[in-house]
């Protein structure tokens, strides 16, 4: 894994940069997948599916998501009432034809929602008291070949959601990501094992 400039997420003719342009790039990450070729996002989305949400990539990684989720009651911070369709619109609305249709089933009890899935690209979205956010997954080939790219987009909610976005930046950087980067770099390698088990086929 790898941390890439912004520019790296601009660069590339993703379908979000169309859908959303005015929402500010957060993060971008690049996952090592070796041995990929141009056909193996399908491959590598089944494998980080069967491995858990990135709140199971770690046991510290697992609590800091437990904690949010209990500030998040406490404070109201995802009450419906700022979630996709009351405070913020989906983005949804905004896909243009021929990406309607696309989106996946949203795994059980994950807060985002799929916006659209291709061959080589997909989106998914949440919003809550804090932001309105799109994580992109990307297949994308680099210097050391066909990699997994992860961009997150956001649109904070005023000066509360700026502050909330800096004060977790940390927690982020040294915690949440190098934990789903061994989860997610870990389930390419096992990919076969792991798909097996988890009822994928390869070339899904």
């Amino acid at each position: 894994m790898s941390r890439l400039p912004r520019t790296a997420h601009r660069a590339l003719p993703w379908r979000i940069h169309e859908i959303a342009p005015d929402f500010e790039i957060e993060d971008v990450w690049s996952y090592r997948a070796p041995g990929a070729g141009p056909d193996d996002f399908g491959v590598m989305l089944a494998a980080i599916r069967a491995a858990g949400g990135p709140g199971s990539s770690s046991r510290l990684s697992h609590a800091l998501f437990a904690l949010r989720w209990r500030l998040g009651k406490l404070f109201g911070w995802d009450n419906e009432r700022d979630g996709l369709g009351a405070r913020v619109s989906s983005l949804r609305d905004r896909l243009p034809e021929d990406l309607r249709g696309t989106a996946e089933t949203d795994p059980p009890g994950s807060p985002f929602t799929s916006l659209y899935r291709l061959p080589r690209e997909a989106a998914r979205e949440i919003a809550n008291g804090t932001v309105h956010a799109v994580m992109h997954l990307g297949w994308a080939e680099g210097d050391g070949g066909w990699e997994l790219r992860m961009a997150v987009l956001v649109r904070p909610n005023g000066w509360f959601g700026r502050m909330y976005l800096a004060a977790i930046l940390p927690f982020r950087l040294l915690i949440v990501y190098p934990a789903m980067t061994r989860q997610w770099e870990g389930a390419w390698r096992t990919r076969m094992t792991v798909g097996r088990a988890a009822g994928f086929e390869a070339a899904e």
